[in-house]
């Protein structure tokens, strides 16, 4: 289905490109997330669906008590003018990164109606259990996860030093989800332009 609501098949001509954030979650120092973000990042903008943005929450500072200041407005209207989102997150304790539960909280009808997808990364779990916690957080705030995740297990060994990846079945997943998401993202946008969704 393209932008006008009309079904083909895949691959699909592009109308217009749907709007893809990629954001960031990781705001520790000496964090891996740009290594695992930018390899994503220059996948999705290979793809001629999307018009490929990043919000790394380390230069997007969200006020965790939730109160309203220009960066929060800011952020929300990158939200409200995308068409679907990817989160790169990290595991820390079985858990997903506090600045990414409060980028999550900062938005309300924003995120309503639109696909998510995730990239995770971590040691021998690659970050898998962080993602299981993010779809029931996601869907709370209606929004869409797609079924497929991309995950580096032992994510320090998987990139060379030029950032690229040799994990074949990461590059193959990240097809996936950016098909699903790109699928999903212009459904989700004609129905929305012709019925507005009763969230």
């Amino acid at each position: 289905m393209n932008r006008a609501g009309a079904v083909t098949g895949y691959p699909r001509a592009v109308d217009t490109p749907l709007r893809l954030e990629v954001i960031v979650g990781s705001i520790r120092p000496q964090r891996f997330a740009p290594v695992v973000a930018d390899w994503f990042v220059r996948t999705a903008r290979a793809r001629p669906e999307f018009e490929t943005g990043v919000i790394d929450l380390l230069h997007t500072p969200l006020p965790p008590d939730l109160s309203e200041t220009a960066e929060t407005e800011r952020f929300r209207q990158r939200l409200a003018a995308a068409d679907a989102f990817v989160a790169v997150t990290s595991e820390y304790n079985h858990g997903y990164p506090a600045s990414l539960k409060t980028a999550l909280d900062s938005a309300k009808h924003e995120w309503r109606a639109k696909p998510i997808g995730f990239v995770s990364y971590g040691g021998l779990s690659g970050g898998l259990r962080a993602v299981e916690q993010l779809r029931q957080v996601v869907a709370e705030v209606h929004l869409v996860s797609v079924r497929e995740t991309v995950s580096f297990h032992r994510a320090r060994t998987q990139f060379d030093a030029d950032g690229s990846t040799g994990n074949g079945a990461a590059i193959d997943a990240a097809d996936r989800m950016l098909s699903q998401l790109a699928w999903m993202g212009s459904a989700l946008a004609a129905a929305r332009a012709s019925d507005p969704y009763p969230g």
